[in-house]
């Protein structure tokens, strides 16, 4: 969890121009938050207090997309022609993906910080098939207790998902590789481009890809948080209070896409690989 930021973004800063995607963020400022990046060891006050906030939701969709299938993907646009099956082979590479998402057209009216007090400098941006950004990545250990998600090794864990599974529960934070969204507010309201709970998504560190859902719903300003089990797939640590890393995580959600039921690791794992195939594919 994390605290909401009291600064409002700016309204003069709400629209932006197509632009390339903006290099990574500054290292972090001095005092608590760097000492949390680095991992160093620090003294007072609970690690995450500036980044930490009661869950919200779930957030309803504005408008349901039509039949589902339960292995993930929903409607996407036609082949283009002459782009048969045969066209790529083999797992979408890191890469790839960074390459489809080199540029952005933002969707975004303005821009997020990644932690409290932090510049507001990430864009949302989006093609037809998908949404973007990149940013740091924050550990999410919210929803069912266990062995490293509780509130003994995280001070601020709640015991509750703004998305659960199909039995009622929280999503499993140690288990499930999920991505957490900005709650809608005036900088972006991700119902409008076709994202909810269990859409899928594929996450970029380095050379690793994982696959993910969308799985919980964080402050309005804020944008850059992932699961236990997410930032554990990409090499990242994973420890919810000193864990994390502080940039160049990529973040791709596909529109219109669902994984249902949203705890089906594999289903996610095949959606995504498809759906990143076309998506570098230009499909």
């Amino acid at each position: 969890m994390r605290v909401q930021s009291l600064t409002l973004v700016a309204a003069s800063a709400a629209l932006l121009a197509p632009t390339t995607f903006p290099d990574a963020p500054p290292p972090p400022l001095p005092g608590p938050q760097a000492h949390l990046r680095s991992g160093l060891p620090h003294e007072g006050g609970p690690d995450r207090a500036d980044r930490s906030a009661p869950r919200i939701g779930p957030v309803l969709p504005l408008s349901r997309p039509g039949p589902v299938p339960t292995s993930g993907a929903g409607s996407r646009p036609a082949a283009r022609p002459g782009t048969g099956d045969s066209r790529s082979a083999g797992p979408v590479s890191a890469a790839d993906l960074l390459a489809r998402v080199r540029d952005c057209d933002p969707v975004s009216k303005g821009r997020y910080r990644t932690d409290a007090g932090r510049p507001a400098d990430v864009p949302v941006c989006g093609t037809d098939e998908a949404v973007y950004w990149k940013a740091d990545l924050d550990v999410d250990c919210d929803g069912r207790p266990g062995d490293r998600c509780n509130s003994r090794s995280d001070p601020h864990f709640t015991p509750a998902t703004a998305y659960t599974q199909s039995d009622g529960r929280a999503l499993d934070a140690e288990r499930l590789p999920y991505v957490v969204v900005p709650e809608p507010g005036e900088i972006w309201d991700h119902r409008a481009d076709d994202v909810h709970g269990g859409s899928v998504a594929a996450l970029v560190h380095g050379d690793r890809v994982r696959y993910a859902v969308v799985g919980d719903v964080g402050p309005r300003d804020l944008i850059g948080e992932a699961s236990y089990a997410a930032a554990e797939s990409l090499g990242i640590p994973a420890d919810p209070q000193g864990g994390g890393v502080a940039s160049g995580v990529t973040y791709i959600v596909f529109k219109g896409s669902e994984v249902e039921p949203i705890e089906d690791e594999d289903a996610a794992e095949k959606a995504g690989e498809r759906l990143a195939r076309e998506f570098v594919d230009g499909r």
